[in-house]
């Protein structure tokens, strides 16, 4: 039974007797001969630029920070050196405070561009290279975006040259290895001083002012830019850390993109703050490579998303995740087969979480201890949350979150440059949420997944769980197209050859599902599209059922006449 909704209901905090609070996690760690320190925001208090400096000084010079992708370690010492070096080379032509795009895989490259920019006051946009040109061109004009911090061996490697030319007319492009083999004498003096005394380099810019540009992934529309604070960063690294239990001896394996904010935040940020090892890999595409080095590394914690773990699981052989004690994913829903298939094959239990751009990012999550499947978990500490009753949606509503790793705010294409907050704090989510007397938050579906079929709403989730349920081996999604009947109906697009609508009616029938839910058109594809970050591309999957219901009004027509 959930929370009776008024118009407004607060959420937290509330009763939680299944959460894992941060003294009960104390508990935990103390059993194991670590240290657990309690949720402190005033860690945020800062940029993230002088907190590197700062983990750098609690942790040792000398302490192994990062492991690229080609296994080079780099040190905080190394990491602080060269981020100086490389952020003086790079200020010229710049003013504090302007947008840099940053054009890179995840890598030892990427975090240094990042850091080198923070320190000398500019701010990363850190663009999706797997957006195209439309995308990155939409991304540029609305971040103000002039110069662009890339690599020639990446472009080559990625095949992105075309994508480069597309964009020339709007930006410059700036490449590390021209950089690094053009350093001055200045920059290196830079490096040795900002390594030495960093408060005589280091510019000191306000916590609350922009510290990232971050992109929507554009699922179901037009990316917009998301500026968050180096506040909002730091306070969600603080949030996570002191949500889970992370110790000093972990080790944090991360395929995720950096242009994504779980990548960011929880993949690289945290783990420098914390002093973990950040052992880094270029792309979430490789799950015979990434297994093979989580294994070799010893990673205790992984990232990753449905999508993504699915596939390594498939690739690896039994107990090649042995070492890893954390696995938490997020970016999109956690399947039940996935799980079934990782605790079958690797004997690990996957946590869920749940977050947005906007909240940089993580909102929610499981926990060891109290992990409830099917529910994203408990709100991280800090946040408070209302839900906006949504109509046709009995004891669920839309969720709206504040707190202080809520963004600065939007920067629209429409109005290039300019930040505008959201009111009073409050980010509206856009996701239909239920929340039990316990406090697990379970994802009913986005306010635009849903399909209003003769008055009667119909969340396209739905439709992708009968699907999933059915064909577990296969990528499904379900959009809404109009209908001249109904208003709208449901198109499920499949990967699977064989599904039928008369499977998914009968399936629907045994478990109770309305069969409302039941898609009226099935297209057929060879695969999903999906976003670099492993979400299901939904603005492509809506193009692609509307031309193939296109394509099949065509041949009946054509048919009738002959």
């Amino acid at each position: 039974m959930g929370h009776p909704l008024g118009q407004y209901t607060i959420v937290w905090p509330i009763a939680r007797s299944r959460y894992i609070d941060a003294m009960t996690l104390a508990t935990i760690a103390a059993a194991s001969g670590e240290e657990i320190v309690p949720l402190d925001i005033t860690r945020a208090d800062r940029s993230v630029f002088h907190a590197l400096l700062t983990a750098r000084a609690e942790f040792g010079g000398k302490t192994v920070a990062l492991v690229d992708g080609d296994e080079r370690t780099l040190t905080y010492n190394d990491l602080t050196q060269a981020s100086f070096a490389l952020g003086h080379a790079l200020k010229k032509g710049t003013r504090s405070g302007d947008a840099v795009g940053i054009l890179l895989p995840t890598s030892a490259g990427a975090v240094i561009a990042f850091f080198a920019l923070s320190a000398y006051g500019r701010v990363p946009a850190m663009l999706n290279f797997t957006s195209g040109v439309a995308g990155l061109k939409s991304a540029v004009r609305t971040a103000q975006v002039r110069r662009v911090i890339t690599a020639r061996r990446f472009l080559k490697l990625a095949k992105l040259e075309e994508l480069v030319s597309g964009l020339r007319d709007l930006v410059e492009f700036v490449y590390l290895e021209d950089v690094r083999a053009n350093l001055s004498l200045t920059d290196k003096i830079a490096a040795v001083v900002g390594r030495l005394l960093p408060g005589l380099v280091a510019c000191r810019p306000g916590e609350d002012a922009p510290a990232v540009f971050l992109f929507t992934s554009g699922t179901e529309g037009e990316p917009k830019a998301v500026a968050l604070s180096h506040r909002n960063l730091l306070s969600n690294a603080e949030q996570v850390r002191s949500h889970l239990a992370i110790y000093r001896t972990d080790i944090l394996f991360n395929p995720l993109p950096t242009f994504h904010s779980f990548g960011l935040t929880v993949g690289v940020l945290m783990p420098l703050m914390l002093g973990i090892r950040d052992v880094l890999h270029p792309t979430p595409l490789q799950p015979h490579e990434i297994m093979r080095r989580i294994k070799a590394s010893g990673a205790t914690i992984l990232l990753s998303t449905d999508t993504f773990i699915s596939q390594y699981a498939r690739a690896g052989e039994p107990g090649d995740l042995s070492s890893v004690r954390l696995a938490v994913c997020g970016a999109e829903r956690l399947r039940e087969e996935t799980r079934a298939l990782l605790v079958r094959k690797q004997g690990l239990e996957l946590l869920e979480g749940y977050g947005v751009t906007e909240a940089s990012p993580v909102i929610a999550a499981n926990q060891p201890g109290a992990n409830r499947h099917g529910t994203v978990g408990h709100l991280m500490q800090g946040i408070e949350a209302r839900l906006e009753p949504v109509e046709g949606m009995p004891n669920a509503g839309r969720l709206q979150v504040k707190g202080p790793n809520i963004m600065l705010g939007y920067v629209l294409a429409g109005r290039p440059g300019i930040i505008q907050p959201p009111p009073n704090g409050w980010h509206d989510t856009g996701d239909i949420v239920s929340i039990d007397e316990e406090g697990f938050i379970t994802i009913r579906g986005r306010l635009k997944r849903f399909a209003k079929l003769g008055g009667e709403i119909v969340s396209l989730a739905v439709v992708e769980n009968c699907a999933s349920a059915l064909w577990p081996e296969h990528r499904h999604a379900s959009v809404a197209v109009p209908d001249s009947r109904k208003g709208e109906q449901i198109v499920l697009v499949t990967t699977c050859p064989g599904a039928s609508r008369a499977d998914v009616l009968g399936w629907a029938q045994d478990h109770g599902v309305p069969e409302i839910a039941v898609p009226r058109r099935i297209v057929h594809v060879d695969e999903v599209p999906i976003l670099g970050t492993g979400k299901t591309d939904y603005v492509r999957v809506q193009s692609l059922a509307a031309e193939r219901l296109q394509e099949q009004s065509l041949y009946a027509a054509a048919s009738n006449q002959n």
